[in-house]
């Protein structure tokens, strides 16, 4: 019964020595080993194998990239206006040696220094440069912080400001500001679409005038043609026909009642010529004195 006990006792040494001397460190984790309380070396992935009950090793360090948001803090610009400011840093560890021995607490080493940071950068900054320059804060904060923490073996990648809320006060005075702007816009964008569609229309009239003028011209143009090629046309036939007196008369008796329906034909001008033809037709058209009509 006793030599059981005792080998149940060696048993549980050997798998405690075993347990303690064989260690699994997964991927994106590093082991700091201490020796005799001294520094001893780094574990990276993978099995490793220690010294039991001499080599200690310490909490796995997390080397991946972290994220720590903080809670929104108040910070005073330039123009001594109060601002609520909520940030978030993305951070790794670069070295575990360092973040395990230079710092006690890094979490809350970055979370002091970012806060003491943001006030000194927003600290030279009005209200209106903290609203409109979000990315060159965010530079200057990673620059600062990256170069503070890069003796703790920490690598800040990136800072980014969530939220910047000013005062409720200066909220209101902001809003009624960009509805005055936006009114503004809308007023001076109306008038320039008024002055556009009086610009369009005047140009409008005015091409219509021109075409218009144009139209009568190249009309007055044709007709003017048109008779005159009229007129050639009646002169040619009455040259070649060789008309007589009497003919013309007879077709100035005929066109008499068209000029007469005129408001405007008060006064008829009838040629001398035009007399004596008609008085050669009354003499062919009346029987001479001692005939009987209807003789020749």
């Amino acid at each position: 019964m006793a030599a059981l006990i005792v080998l149940a006792v060696l048993v549980l040494l050997v798998l405690v020595v075993l347990a303690k001397t064989v260690r699994v460190i997964p991927q994106a984790r590093a082991g700091v080993v201490e020796r005799l309380g001294r520094y001893s070396r780094t574990l990276s992935p993978g099995l490793a194998i220690v010294i039991p009950f001499i080599d200690r090793v310490r909490p796995l360090a997390d080397l991946r990239e972290q994220v720590m948001s903080f809670d929104p803090q108040p910070v005073i610009t330039q123009d001594n206006l109060v601002v609520n400011i909520d940030s978030v840093i993305y951070f790794q560890i670069t070295d575990p040696k360092a973040a395990t021995y230079e710092i006690a607490t890094p979490v809350d080493a970055i979370d002091m220094l970012t806060v003491t940071t943001l006030r000194n950068v927003i600290g030279g900054m009005t209200l209106e440069q903290t609203l409109t320059s979000r990315d060159s804060i965010n530079d200057q904060l990673r620059g600062i912080l990256d170069e503070a923490t890069g003796k703790w073996g920490i690598r800040v990648h990136r800072v980014e400001l969530k939220a910047v809320d000013p005062p409720p006060s200066i909220k209101d005075t902001m809003e009624k500001q960009m509805r005055a702007d936006r009114e503004k816009r809308a007023a001076i964008l109306q008038a320039e679409g008024v002055k556009q569609a009086a610009i369009l229309q005047a140009e409008g009239e005015k091409q219509s005038a021109i075409l218009k003028a144009e139209g009568q011209k190249q009309a007055a143009i044709l007709s003017a043609e048109g008779q005159s090629r009229a007129i050639e046309t009646v002169f040619k036939a009455i040259h070649e026909g060789n008309p007589d007196p009497q003919l013309l008369a007879y077709q100035y008796l005929q066109v008499l009642p068209q000029i007469a329906q005129g408001d405007a034909n008060k006064v008829w001008v009838i040629p001398s010529e035009l007399t004596q033809a008609l008085g050669g037709m009354s003499e062919r058209l009346l029987p001479r004195s001692g005939e009987k009509p209807g003789t020749t």
